[in-house]
């Protein structure tokens, strides 16, 4: 897979791709909101299973959008996962802050 992701975002080039994934992330922001509308107007009688099936298929495509940069620009499952990490440590932190001042 990450040839294949390297092979598209050399194809259409870095800028075109950004571009792309805008609208992927854009796409994911109108289905997360689409469902969050839907489930708080009526729990009882909706279906919410297809608004999660496309819910998970714009996080898909975004996935594959970051999967093309990750490539293009080297960076390695490691880098990102140790990175993450801090990241979420840091907004925790953040979080128990608050819920002292509170």
């Amino acid at each position: 897979m990450k040839e294949d992701l390297l092979s598209i975002i050399k194809h259409y080039g870095v800028l075109p791709q950004l571009k792309y994934f805008q609208s992927e992330v854009f796409e994911l922001n109108e289905a997360v909101i689409t469902r969050e509308l839907h489930w708080n107007c009526d729990t009882e009688f909706q279906d919410i299973k297809p608004f999660d099936e496309h819910i998970a298929e714009e996080i898909a495509d975004c996935c594959v959008m970051l999967g093309q940069f990750k490539n293009y620009y080297g960076i390695t499952d490691d880098e990102l996962e140790k990175i993450c990490l801090f990241k979420i440590q840091r907004q925790l932190e953040r979080i128990e802050r608050e819920a002292k001042k509170e």
